[in-house]
This record gives C-alpha cells, structure tokens and sequence, in this order.
C-alpha cells in the first residue's frame, strides 16, 4: 500500500467511523433515517466529506495505484465506503466538486478491474482486511458488526458448497467420491441456514432499518447512478441454483437475474458467473443414470443430493422469511412517505423487489407456481427411485 493509500486506510479505520458513529447515535435517539440542520452534526458531515477528499486527492497525486489486482479491489472498497458514507448522510449535492476525487479514483479502478465502480458487499465480506482484530466498517456499533459477520460467514459456507458442488461435474454423480463433495456441501448449507438463525435472533430490527441498511443505497459516480450493495453479490449461490438444476439460464427472470449481478462481484466471480451454464446440472445426470442403471452407490449419492437441494432451499426460505420480511418490509410500513423510493439497495420499489425475491425462494425451494413450474416434478422423479431402489417404498 502507498504512503497517501495508507494514510487514507488509517482515516477509514478510525476517523471515518467515529464520525458515523456519531451520527447513527444522533439518527437513533430519534428513531430518524437523516437529520438535516442540526449544530453539530452538519459539521460531522462536512469534515466527513472533506477530509476524505483530501486524502484521496492525496491518493490519485501520488500518482501510484497498486498493481496487484487483490490490493486494486481493496482501495476500490476503501473509496466506495467513502462515497456510500457521503450518500447515506446526504452531505453533499448530486454532482458535488467535493466528491469529484473520489469519483475519478473509482472510476479509475473499476475501468481497470472491469467492475463497478463502487463499494459492493464483497468489499466487506470477501476483501476487508482486519488489523488488530478489527476489521474495516462504517461505524463503531455492535449491530453493524453483527450484520457483517453473519452475512460474511453465510457467503463463505456458500462459498464451500459451490466449490463441493463444481467439482462434482468431472467425476460423475454415481462416483464414490462425489459422496464425500455432496456431505461437504450438505454441511457447509447447513452452516448457512444457522449464520442465518443467528443473525435473526441478535440483530436489532430497529438498528439494522435505521442506522446499517441506509449505507447500502445507490450512488452516483460521475455522471453514472450505481444501485446499491447487496449481500447477495456473489456467484456461489447462483452456481448452486444452476449447477443442482434447481434454476436455469434459460429462464428469462434468472438469466437477468445473473446479467444484472456482473458489474457488482468481483472479477473472479465474473468468470464463475458466465461459466454457470456451461455443465449438465446434476439433477439431470442423476435422473439420466437412474433410468439406465440401479446402481447402490448412485442411490446413496442421489439421497445426499436430495438432502443438499432441501438445505439450500431451507437456507433462502429462512433468509426471505426471518430476515427479508421482518428487518425490511415491516418496518418500511411506518416509513415516512417520501423514504419509500430509497428503500431498496437494488433500486425499484420494495414491493417489485420482494416479489423478485419471493419468486426465488420458490426457485431455490422448488415450488411450484402456476404457469412457472420449479424443478419439483423431476425431484420427486428421483425420490420415487430412490425410494424403489431401497426397496422400502418410503421416500429418502
């Protein structure tokens, strides 16, 4: 990291977050998403504002960015949590003069690493240095800390599954050790569910609604408006979806669903994310060799590929259900009137958002709707086997 980078890094570990910590305490105590014109706080927000502009300035006249991709996407979160903290406090005017270093280092950034020029949930999950134990943040309270653990764990037992997952594609589904890829990923969705579990019971509804979620809202970029971050921007739950045979790129609400994420994961990601269609998905290969031969050890695999598609729909329907609906529609219903556009990272009205969402739950979880059929007849023609091949004429 350069000398100006470091100073800047040093700003964003402590600075940065005290004075965010002081608004979200000041916002809270009078359960407000933003307070304008008030002594004090507005000098918050400008010393925010400048302070970072000049380190950034100090950045880009340096005039020594780094090389190494990894240390690239680093200083892009670094700035992006800049922009994002400037965005959430409304502390300047759309087109501002004092955001435009930073504008010019992101854009710099994302143009070479082929991404979007902004802070991305990866920035906190995937490429978040920690010094002393602590990792990088927006502000100093326990709830946010909470948010980003659990979320980070969950993308990284994804992460494990999907891994498991792909390289069962070489071997074959009837292979001996595909049994041992198919319990690994059975485990690591498992932990999913229970990061999940975790966050639900010791996130504080009222903290997350007011003082995490507005950091995660859309932001301009020079003359570009980038929708906000998401926990879900990362190709592991996409490549599970596509590779269980639990969704398709053929669909046209997946296909856009995967398109639109491109420019928010990291570039390695990208790769992952264009390649997803690319392999038969298992759930094919089992039903395919289960009608040319009853083999035991396909009938062993097929029961853990089973149990790996019911904890991956488990996973989101728990997500949707204890975390979508309860830390976000609920509490937007007594949102002020002119809050409701804002209130989505992804951009479109919450309502248009969670049906999006409900429909993937349904996806993962395949269940049916009319006129869109999920993958649930072609499990239950695997179960019907299994259930034949163990010859106990009960479902596995």
């Amino acid at each position: 990291m350069t000398t100006a980078a470091a100073r800047f890094d040093r700003w964003i570990r402590n600075e940065f977050v005290e004075y965010n910590t002081a608004l979200e305490e000041a916002y809270f105590a009078e359960r407000q998403e933003i307070l304008h014109g008030r002594p004090g706080l507005d000098e918050l927000k400008q010393a925010l504002v400048a302070e970072g502009h000049h380190l950034i300035g100090g950045i880009l006249a340096e005039g020594a960015l780094p090389v190494v991709e990894r240390e690239k996407y680093q200083l892009l979160g670094l700035v992006g949590y800049h922009l994002a903290a400037c965005r959430r406090h409304e502390s300047v005017a759309p087109g501002a003069e004092q955001l435009s270093a930073a504008w010019s280092l992101a854009s710099l950034l994302g143009s070479s690493l082929g991404v979007a020029p902004r802070f991305v949930f990866a920035h906190q999950a995937m490429y978040n240095p920690a010094s002393g134990g602590q990792f990088q943040t927006f502000t100093s309270l326990e709830d946010e800390a909470v948010f980003l653990t659990n979320n980070g764990l969950a993308v990284f037992a994804y992460q494990r599954a999907a891994e498991a997952i792909r390289q069962i594609a070489p071997i074959g589904v009837s292979s001996p050790l595909s049994a041992y890829l198919l319990e690994t990923a059975l485990a690591a969705l498992e932990d999913v569910l229970q990061f999940n579990r975790t966050l639900s019971k010791t996130l504080d509804v009222e903290r997350f609604f007011f003082n995490v979620r507005p950091y995660f809202k859309t932001y301009r970029v020079g003359n570009a408006e980038y929708r906000g971050a998401n926990a879900g921007d990362f190709s592991a739950i996409n490549e599970l979806d596509v590779l269980l045979g639990l969704a398709s790129t053929r669909d046209p609400f997946y296909q856009n669903l995967v398109t639109e994420k491109y420019p928010y994961v990291t570039p390695a990601d990208q790769v992952r994310l264009r390649a997803i269609g690319d392999e038969e998905p298992l759930l094919t290969r089992f039903l395919r060799e289960a009608e040319a031969t009853p083999d035991p050890r396909l009938r062993k695999n097929a029961e853990l590929f089973l149990a790996v598609c019911r904890a991956h729909g488990a996973a989101y329907t728990y997500h949707h259900h204890k975390l979508v609906l309860p830390f976000l529609v609920e509490p937007a219903k007594t949102a002020p009137p002119e809050r409701l556009s804002e209130l989505t990272a992804s951009g479109p009205p919450l309502d248009v958002v969670v049906s999006g969402l409900s429909y993937l739950a349904d996806l993962r979880a395949a269940r049916d709707r009319p006129g869109k059929p999920s993958a649930r007849k072609d499990l239950d023609r695997l179960r019907e086997w299994v259930s034949t091949a163990s010859g106990d004429g009960h479902p596995a």
